[in-house]
């Protein structure tokens, strides 16, 4: 019998100490397990220990006398879910404690068993002061990286703590509508009549939200096509995109495809969908198909069309940019474990020229939407501000939404507010 607990120790070893991300340590390891119950709890465990790491890491060292993350990663990774199961899950004490120890064992670590049992009581003994030492940084109190903390504060001095504490907290589970197989309230309705707490988002058109994570694919319409899941502010991009009929788009950095098919159940449009990656690009015709929509798939780098442009000009442009990602840490908790502020640079330096070298190939009186799931100055409204000052010919265009705040140029969504990812916007029209 495979020991789940054993399983996510190694997978967030990779994750934490080895740069693999979640999805694909994931991925590895999930087929081992032949019971729902079991690959849900190993979700859990690796998404809560990579959101939670930084803080437990820390613990850890209060704990040990002599550090293993060197010579024995994959116990200290358990060590870590340990601490998870106490505080973050809230698993009685004794079998979390008994369970972790019995992993020890199956990970063939067995004259470790003892030491993993005596660093789990011991934090149950010293827990409260514990806990008062690892909240009195933000680092690990939040169990954010220190570069990180620093860039949110002088990027969003009055917002630190909101954004912060809402990087941490679960999502909720949202819809997106296919209207071009079924009507919102119909869909709502469907899933309502199978138990499913579903309601229509008050602002979006197509957004439906549900209250906590599920296995979509045993959903009632996904086999059909009749939703996707995305979140509420990935689908404010297409609102803001304003497709009609008959029109040429482009989805530029296009994978999984997500605003795509969204742009195609807008409007009959001529899209095409352009990734660099040609694994992904494969994601994006499969979401397509399950969908029924149809779109020019082709893998080729945005940052030089004249390896898959045909020389006609697009009436709209979507660029969904590379970046930090800082904006959906709750989505994808292992993005602060793997991101470094030196990062940073180099993506603004991949975003303007992306920038730059789409903007020709957009029509006279176009529309071009950049987007953003950064909340990093650096990578938003500066951006947009140099393109600004090097093209006469594109203007920005104002725009306001029911939530988030207004930034220099563009508009900006931080994490938690009316409960959407942290995601940056700005609409700029050709002249």
């Amino acid at each position: 019998m495979t020991d789940t607990r054993a399983l996510a120790a190694q997978a967030l070893a990779d994750i934490a100490l080895h740069g693999k991300s979640l999805r694909e340590a994931m991925e590895q390891r999930a087929p081992k397990l032949r019971d729902p119950r079991d690959r849900a709890l190993l979700m859990a465990l690796l998404s809560d220990g990579a959101r939670w790491w930084l803080r437990f890491d820390a613990a850890l060292d209060r704990l040990l006398e002599k550090p293993l993350r060197r010579k024995e990663p994959e116990v200290h990774a358990l060590l870590v879910l340990g601490l998870v199961q106490l505080e973050i899950l809230q698993l009685q004490d004794y079998a979390a404690v008994a369970a972790t120890v019995e992993a020890a064992r199956a990970l063939n670590r067995p004259r470790l068993a003892g030491l993993v049992n005596a660093v789990l009581r011991r934090w149950q003994r010293e827990r409260t002061d514990l806990l008062a030492d690892l909240d009195a940084q933000p680092q690990t109190r939040y169990a954010m990286p220190p570069w990180l903390v620093n860039a949110i504060t002088t990027d969003w001095p009055t917002h630190v703590d909101a954004v912060l504490a809402d990087s941490n907290r679960e999502p909720p589970l949202m819809l997106r509508a296919n209207r071009r197989r079924v009507t919102r309230d119909a869909l709502v309705e469907q899933l309502r009549a199978n138990d499913y707490n579903a309601e229509p988002h008050p602002w979006l058109a197509d957004g439906i939200v549900l209250p906590h994570s599920s296995d979509v694919t045993r959903m009632p319409g996904f086999t059909q096509g009749l939703f996707a899941v995305q979140d509420g502010a990935a689908q404010v991009a297409v609102d803001l995109a304003d497709v009609r009929d008959g029109q040429r788009v482009l989805d530029a950095c296009a994978a999984p495809g997500g605003k795509a098919c969204h742009l195609l159940e807008r409007a009959d449009i001529a899209l095409t969908a352009v990734e660099f990656d040609a694994a992904r690009s494969t994601r994006i015709r499969q979401n397509l198909d399950r969908l029924g929509l149809q779109a020019d798939v082709r893998v080729g780098d945005a940052g030089d069309p004249s390896g898959w442009w045909d020389g006609k000009p697009f009436d709209r442009i979507l660029i969904d940019a590379p970046c930090s990602a800082t904006g959906v840490l709750r989505r994808r908790p292992d993005v602060r474990l793997h991101r470094r502020a030196s990062d940073i640079d180099a993506l603004v330096a991949q975003q303007q020229h992306i920038l730059g070298a789409l903007w020709p190939l957009l029509a006279p009186g176009g529309r071009l939407v950049y987007v953003t799931c950064s909340l990093l100055r650096a990578e938003n409204e500066a951006v947009i501000h140099h393109f600004l000052a090097h093209h006469s010919d594109a203007k920005s265009s104002a725009l306001e939404l029911p939530i988030g705040q207004p930034a220099a140029t563009g508009w900006q969504i931080l994490p938690g507010d009316g409960d959407l990812d942290g995601m940056y916007y700005a609409v700029l029209e050709r002249s």
